[in-house]
C-alpha cells in the first residue's frame, strides 16, 4: 500500500500531519505527548501543526522538545500567529518567540490564525516580507472563508499563499459546497483540522454510525482511520489529527495508506449529504 501525499509550497508530504492543539498543558502528559509526536514521525508522517495560541505558547515548546533528536531538514514545521499580532509592527516578534519555542530558525508554513482587525493587506505584506527573511518558507491562512479567499487573492501577493486551514470532516461538509471547490480552481490545498471531529458534538455520532463502522470492519481498520482516509481523499488536502496516545497516532499514520472504493464513498455521501446551500463556516 502506498501512503497518500499532498504538495503544498512545492514539498510533497503524507497527507496525514500530526496536530497539537491541546498538547503541552499538562506537564503529568507531557512525556506521553513527546513520544506521541515522535512515533508519528517514525511511523512516516513529517508535517507537525501547531500555534502561538495552543496552550500561550506551550503547544510550540512542546514541539521544539519533541523535535531536538530528529532531523529537522526531514519535517515540515507549521506555525499560527495569532490576529493581534498579525500586524506590521508585531507579526516578526511574535514569529521569533514563536521559532524559540520551537528551537529552530524556521517554519516551514506561517498560517494567519483568522481574522482580526488588522487589514488584510497589512498582514499579507508583512507576511511577504518574512518570507523574504528566510524566517518562514512560505505562508497561508486559517479559517478562511470563501469571501475571504476571494478577497485575499484581490490583494498584491495575496496570490501567494500556500494553504488554508479550515475545520473539516465527515459531519461538518459546509466547505464541499463553495471553499474547496474554489481552493482546487486556485491550486491552494486545504489542511483540516479536528478530521475526527474529537471534541467537538460530532464526534460520537460519527464513531457510531452504523455505515462507518461497517467500512471499519471491511478494512479490519478503527472508526477513526475510516474518517480520515476521507478526509484525505482529496489529494489536495492535508489532515491533522491530534492524539497523546503512541498507538493512536501510530493508526492515525496508517490512515493515509487506506483508500475507500466509491460505493464506499456513495454511502457516507448518503449517509452525511454535502450541502446544497452555502453554510456558515465551522469553526472550533
Amino acid at each position: 500500500m502506498n501512503m497518500k501525499t499532498v504538495k503544498i509550497a512545492g514539498q510533497t508530504v503524507p497527507a496525514i500531519g500530526i496536530g497539537t492543539w491541546h498538547m503541552g498543558d499538562d506537564p503529568a502528559q507531557r512525556a506521553a505527548e513527546i513520544a506521541a509526536i515522535q512515533a508519528g514521525i517514525t511511523a512516516g508522517a513529517r508535517v507537525i501543526d501547531t500555534a502561538e495560541m495552543y496552550g500561550s505558547g506551550r503547544a510550540e515548546s512542546l514541539v521544539g522538545e519533541a523535535l531536538q533528536s530528529l532531523d529537522r531538514d526531514q519535517l515540515f514545521l507549521i506555525s499560527k500567529v495569532l490576529p493581534e499580532n498579525a500586524s506590521k509592527r508585531r507579526m516578526e516578534a511574535s514569529l521569533d518567540a514563536s521559532l524559540q519555542r520551537l528551537r529552530t530558525d524556521h517554519v516551514d508554513l506561517y498560517l494567519y490564525h483568522w481574522r482580526g482587525s488588522v487589514p488584510l493587506a497589512e498582514t499579507v505584506a508583512e507576511l511577504q516580507r518574512l518570507q523574504r527573511t528566510g524566517k518562514i518558507r512560505s505562508w497561508g491562512v486559517s479559517n478562511f472563508d470563501i469571501a475571504d479567499l476571494q478577497e485575499l487573492w484581490a490583494l498584491p501577493g495575496g496570490d501567494q499563499a500556500v494553504a488554508n486551514e479550515d475545520l473539516y470532516h465527515l459531519g461538518s461538509r459546509g466547505l464541499d459546497y463553495a471553499v474547496l471547490p474554489w481552493q482546487a480552481d486556485h491550486n491552494l490545498p486545504l489542511i483540516a483540522y479536528s478530521p475526527v471531529a474529537q471534541g467537538d458534538s460530532w464526534g460520537q455520532h460519527l464513531a457510531t454510525n452504523a455505515t462507518v463502522k461497517r467500512i471499519a470492519v471491511a478494512h479490519d481498520v478503527t472508526v477513526y482511520q475510516v474518517l480520515l482516509a476521507w478526509a484525505i481523499r482529496n489529494p489536495q488536502t492535508l489532515a491533522i489529527p491530534q492524539t497523546s496516545s503512541v498507538a493512536h497516532m501510530t493508526q492515525n499514520i496508517a490512515a493515509g495508506e487506506l483508500t475507500l472504493t466509491p460505493t464506499e464513498l456513495a454511502a457516507l455521501d448518503q449517509q452525511f449529504p454535502r450541502p446544497t446551500k452555502k453554510e456558515a463556516l465551522d469553526i472550533i
